[in-house]
């Protein structure tokens, strides 16, 4: 492709973001068009009573390599805008794994020998199957499931570490999970170097992090950017693709899975059916507010169960947010997405009470309770997910196209950045 090649992206979530910036680094006439009023799509701000919220809370790990140097390439200094710390999953009680600085593997065999409220055959259990999976490659058949790779693990490790983590990285129970995506991921988080397993937590809400610095970055570089605009068809003429009355070389389509088929069924059905027939896991985040309120850590785990919905909890205080506002996150969310926001919001409260009573010095009080009831695909064993490439000219990214990572911020920008050099090669 020339410099003047010209490149329609259609979505400004956080692949659309990638894959525009890197095409317009690549000499391309960019044109970004979101059918939102805002960039960020599934990672954006919510304006609530005054209040900028997050739509949910989105972490990253010090192994998400391309995120990292994607902000860092717009400008966006790692201090101000995360909390870098080594993995700590602790409950409010201090019980759980504390990594220490340095290499990931040895701190997480440090951490596991010293984890309190196990019992010693309890801790080298989960050490001899981490070992084994190393010896393995971080592999397994594909048709496991976490549940499967945690076959002989105490229930107590199990409940208190495997299946919260595996909730948190595939936002899909043990039960069902891809065994394969949750090795991969951590294969990245304990063998990525010094602070590959290192939690980033953002300072700053999800539409100052990414998407209004990368919208300045394409205004800069001379791309057109069109929100608040739904893209009604593309077609086919000669060699060019059309979109809203415009010629394009190139179009890469960055939409949900769902608007994505809806584009691309007429160039592509066997690519829309694939994209179309993706179940997915919603994610439930209830805000609420306790004055004085602040937790012994900004991220603790809590016991989730059949009536206790939340699996983390995050202090917003202590993350540039309203002092004593919390975020209770529900993974996995389909049985509290069927009882209804206000069952899901008295069971946060009830859990809340009994598990961090010491730490709420007032009641709290709902904020606000988002349902994202497509935040993220299944990530189920021997998943069809759609390819990049679609037709001659045309390409899909997101989280949920074929990749190695699940559906996270880290997936996205990967997923953005390959169909970007994939088009433009």
């Amino acid at each position: 492709m020339t410099a003047a090649a010209r490149v329609a992206v259609i979505g400004a979530g956080w692949a659309g973001l990638a894959a525009a910036i890197e095409a317009a680094r690549r000499g391309a006439r960019v044109t970004l068009f979101e059918m939102a009023a805002q960039a960020g799509g599934r990672a954006r701000d919510v304006v609530s009573r005054g209040d900028v919220l997050d739509n949910g809370q989105h972490i990253c790990i010090g192994a998400y390599s391309e995120t990292l140097r994607l902000l860092k390439d717009l400008g966006v200094a790692e201090g101000a805008a995360f909390l870098r710390r080594p993995l700590t999953l602790v409950d409010a009680d201090g019980h759980g794994l504390r990594l220490r600085r340095g290499p990931a593997l040895p701190a997480f065999a440090w951490a596991a020998l010293r984890r309190t409220g196990w019992r010693w055959r309890d801790r080298l259990a989960l050490l001899r199957l981490a070992a084994r999976w190393r010896r393995g490659g971080f592999r397994c058949a594909p048709e496991c499931t976490v549940a499967d790779l945690a076959a002989g693990l105490p229930d107590g490790v199990r409940a208190d570490f495997l299946e919260p983590l595996c909730v948190a990285a595939l936002n899909t129970p043990a039960a069902k999970a891809s065994g394969t995506v949750f090795l991969r991921v951590l294969r990245d988080a304990l063998t990525g170097g010094p602070g590959s397993a290192d939690l980033l937590l953002p300072r700053r809400s999800l539409g100052q992090l990414l998407p209004e610095p990368a919208l300045a970055w394409l205004h800069q570089a001379g791309a057109a950017v069109h929100l608040g605009t739904r893209v009604n068809g593309i077609e086919r003429q000669g060699k060019r693709w059309v979109v809203e009355q415009a010629p394009f070389d190139r179009v890469i389509v960055a939409a949900s899975a769902s608007e994505s088929a809806r584009l691309l069924a007429p160039h592509a059905a066997q690519w829309a059916a694939r994209a179309a027939t993706l179940d997915y896991e919603p994610i439930v985040t209830v805000y609420a507010g306790s004055t004085g309120c602040r937790l012994p850590e900004p991220l603790l785990a809590l016991r989730a169960g059949p009536q206790a919905p939340a699996q983390f909890v995050f202090d917003r205080g202590q993350l540039g947010g309203p002092a004593g506002l919390l975020a209770f996150v529900v993974s996995g969310a389909r049985q509290w997405v069927d009882a209804g926001a206000a069952a899901t919001e008295q069971a946060t409260l009830a859990q809340a009470k009994d598990q961090l009573q010491p730490h709420l010095r007032a009641p709290l009080q709902i904020v606000r309770t988002l349902i994202e009831k497509r935040a993220t695909f299944a990530c189920t064993p021997l998943l069809d997910r759609p390819p990049m490439a679609v037709a001659a000219g045309l390409f899909a990214c997101g989280d949920y196209v074929d990749g190695p990572y699940p559906a996270t911020l880290e997936g996205a920008v990967r997923s953005g950045l390959a169909a970007s050099r994939a088009a433009l090669t």
